[in-house]
């Protein structure tokens, strides 16, 4: 049960912060109206319009739509039938899919840094640091979240030790 929260929670993460991205670079010195044009009538779906814009940027292609879009249908079984994901021992969450909606959001995301952000601030990134190898904080969460649903924390407290030895 723990996983599958997880798991819902991430796709909304990924929902929100895919649509999120376009609207904010639009809303920087462009009208609405672009937003619209640019974004927006690419599909009836915000998500999938933000989807199809990545695309033509480069950020993804059509096989992460597709992955994508069996990601969304795990989803929405999941979401939809969760009592038979409870009662029956035979349907489990698709653990493949977790992975690749964080992989298919840490594509996204790198390349939101490295195209748009590092752009306007080129000192982000130390000069030392290769921003392909970055993992950003949406990203470190929902690997944490997984790794701790799945049992695969390194040992016993691991994250929280190592939180609280860099903030105490």
């Amino acid at each position: 049960m723990v996983a599958i929260s997880l798991f819902i929670t991430a796709f909304e993460m990924f929902k929100n912060r895919i649509i999120e991205k376009p609207e904010i670079f639009f809303s920087d010195g462009f009208d609405h109206d672009q937003y619209k044009s640019e974004v927006l009538s690419r599909s009836k779906s915000p998500l999938y319009s933000s989807l199809l814009w990545f695309k033509e940027m480069g950020a993804i292609d059509d096989t992460d739509i597709k992955t994508f879009d069996a990601i969304r249908k795990h989803r929405n079984e999941v979401t939809h039938e969760l009592h038979s994901f409870i009662s029956d021992a035979k349907k489990n969450l698709d653990v493949e899919k977790f992975q690749e909606l964080i992989a298919l959001f840490w594509e996204i995301e790198k390349w939101w840094l490295i195209n748009f952000e590092m752009v306007i601030n080129p000192d982000m990134v130390p000069e030392n640091i290769d921003p392909e190898k970055v993992i950003l904080g949406p990203i470190w969460s929902l690997q944490l979240m997984l790794d701790i649903a799945l049992g695969n924390e390194p040992k016993e407290g691991y994250y929280y030790n190592e939180f609280t030895k860099k903030h105490t």
